[in-house]
């Protein structure tokens, strides 16, 4: 699962637009209309902002350089806090404990790069900082008429930004961050020291229900622009997690389901609670299990992962979380609705171990054994972990670069998604692979917190994994959703624990390292897909049918979407694990014929399916 935590954006903001044809004379009008040569001799500016939005106030600032944009910024908002910049270089990220991480995976140097541009308003120069501007004509709004540019800064990504016609002044930027289009709008100029600066600033990224509104409370300018407030500060040396009895590690059993990894943790003392441990997400707890501990919940951010839905979480402390004897401490914890879930994967849970854990231990999964480890990062032992990876992060995601079919791009490894590989849709898109694809059908092949998620499946080519590790032929989905966590045009696939369950896999986030070493022994359930065509979730009466694909074995048998199966060769589904189910259909033999008793619009009816591979 890809999860999205709540953000703080920041920008020096001030510029302007203008009724001239030309970018050129557009961005000279914005330079006059903001200040003009009121800006010449200042090197540095620090503004500060009352922060209010998704249901939390807080404090937020920064420093920008005015000649090359570097920029640090801060934040304590409702229960969290933290920090991040950009040196010019390097991106890097400071987390509510102190812990400070590089980020250099998915956007998240494009992004510094467009905020270090526009912090600078490098677009004045002679040169216009060396970016690519494209006029993208005049568009109205309440009356209002913009000129807008294209504006891609070298090292950047494209963006827009539009100027009032009139005033000259900067009032949008519209910027794809991941797969969303956040919206950035500056009004209400006032001028401090001779340059105009926007008062109030709001942040939308499609639902006004999570919008971020940020007033400007003070600018200071400095004469000097100091390259140590930019740079990468010492990561704390936290004392918030340890190893209980002195020993350098535990090791637990987890459970593999629908290619998840479950386990048992104690939280406050109490427990034990059963959590899915994921890779791509963060620590969470159910809503439910926060009111059972007596945490409080605060405020309301915007949740996307698979599917092309969103969904709401709040934030809620944790005094101990406990895992076989490793301990952490003193933690922000997501609060959502997890087990919103179980009618697509029938597993109940109360909460996600995620990045936050797998960031203070080294973490060994080792599938085959189906164990986790949790290894004090000063005892571990590279030398028999297997091939290194490196892995590059963006937020909490681990980034690694490989290869599809020769095709280089950026792959997410992700212990929370039950598939083998899906392909982006913009990656499947930019190299027309699904022209070029082999025998495949169109189905919904996975499901999250944005619900369904569709893709062509087909038998892949082959993926590459760093520079050295292939898995030849995995199944493959090539995204079809519009939006959510596969439509993100900075990575090319998803990696789950379909292909993950090879490997012993060992991740050493602290050094920025993965390391994979082969299973020894043969791979349970390993490269197979659904052989009846239809995709069912949990309900009351029995399993109801979401999805039946065209021409699959379970249309052909007259199965249809919204059936209720409530037997399957006789045995009530009541009895039957989702799972357990799933896996039938995807590795009973060929031919195999499955008995289902359908009930439809209250009438039953009994239906023969014919298992055969649709890849």
């Amino acid at each position: 699962m890809r999860t999205l935590l709540v953000a703080i954006a920041l920008a020096t903001l001030s510029s302007t637009s203008s009724l001239a044809a030309t970018p050129a004379e557009i961005l000279d009008s914005n330079r006059a209309a903001s200040g003009g040569d009121a800006w010449n001799g200042k090197a540095a500016v620090r503004l500060r902002y009352d922060y209010v939005g998704q249901g939390l106030i807080g404090k937020a600032g920064g420093t920008s350089d005015l000649k090359d944009g570097r920029f640090e910024q801060e934040f304590v908002v409702g229960p969290q806090k933290g920090a991040n910049g950009f040196d010019g270089t390097h991106v890097w990220n400071k987390d509510n404990s102190g812990i400070v991480t590089l980020q250099e995976g998915g956007d998240a140097i494009p992004l510094a790069v467009n905020n270090a541009y526009r912090n600078a308003n490098q677009w004045w120069t002679s040169s216009r900082g060396g970016a690519d501007i494209e006029p993208a004509g005049e568009k109205s709004e309440g009356g209002t008429t913009y000129d807008v540019l294209i504006v891609t800064p070298k090292g950047g990504a494209p963006f827009d930004a539009w100027f009032d016609a009139k005033s000259h002044l900067l009032y949008r930027i519209a910027e794809r961050q991941g797969g969303v289009m956040v919206t950035t709008t500056t009004t209400n100029y006032r001028v401090y020291d001779g340059t105009l600066q926007a008062v109030d600033t709001s942040i939308n990224n499609g639902n006004p229900k999570y919008d971020t509104h940020m007033t400007l409370t003070s600018v200071t300018f400095q004469p000097n622009s100091d390259s140590a407030a930019y740079a990468m500060p010492p990561s704390a040396r936290v004392a918030d997690f340890a190893i209980l009895g002195g020993a350098h590690s535990v090791t637990f059993p987890f459970d593999l389901i629908n290619n998840h990894i479950h386990a048992h943790v104690m939280i406050n003392g109490k427990g034990p609670y059963y959590f899915v441990f994921d890779t791509g997400g963060v620590n969470i707890l159910t809503p439910e299990l926060a009111k059972e501990l007596g945490a409080k919940i605060e405020g309301e951010s915007e949740v996307r992962g698979a599917g092309e839905g969103t969904s709401t979480a709040g934030l809620t402390h944790v005094d101990e979380i406990n895992l076989s004897g490793a301990q952490v401490k003193d933690q922000l914890f997501m609060a959502y609705a997890l087990d919103s879930l179980y009618p697509s994967s029938g597993t109940h849970m109360q909460g996600m171990v995620g990045y936050e854990v797998f960031r203070r231990f080294v973490t060994r999964i080792d599938y085959g054994a189906r164990t986790v480890s949790l290894i004090d990062p000063k005892y571990f032992d590279s030398a028999a972990a297997g091939k290194p990876v490196k892995i590059a992060f963006n937020g909490n995601a681990a980034i690694v670069e490989g290869s599809y079919n020769g095709i280089p791009g950026k792959f997410q490894i992700d212990t929370g998604a039950r598939s083998s590989l899906t392909l982006d849709a913009p990656f499947v898109a930019a190299h027309n692979l699904r022209a070029n694809a082999a025998m495949g059908v169109d189905a919904v092949d996975g499901w999250g917190v944005g619900g369904p998620s569709r893709s062509h499946i087909v038998r892949g080519g082959i993926l590459k994994i760093g520079t050295s590790i292939e898995v030849d032929h995995p199944v493959t989905g090539m995204a079809a959703d519009t939006a959510g966590a596969m439509a993100d045009p900075t990575l090319a696939a998803n990696v789950g624990g379909g292909i993950l369950k090879r490997f012993i896999v060992t991740f050493d986030y602290g050094h920025s390292t993965m390391y994979l070493k082969p299973v020894v022994g043969p791979v349970e359930d390993l490269d197979t897909y659904d052989r009846a065509g239809t995709w069912f979730n949990v309900a009351p009466d029995g399993f109801n049918v979401v999805a039946v694909t065209a021409g699959g074995p379970a249309a052909v048998a007259g199965l249809k979407a919204g059936d209720v199966i409530t037997t399957i060769d006789g045995k009530p589904v009541t009895g039957i694990a989702l799972p357990d189910a799933r896996q039938r259909f995807r590795d009973d033999p060929i031919g195999t014929v499955v008995t289902l008793s359908v009930q439809r619009a209250g009438k039953p009816l009994e239906i023969k399916v014919t298992l055969k591979n649709q890849i």
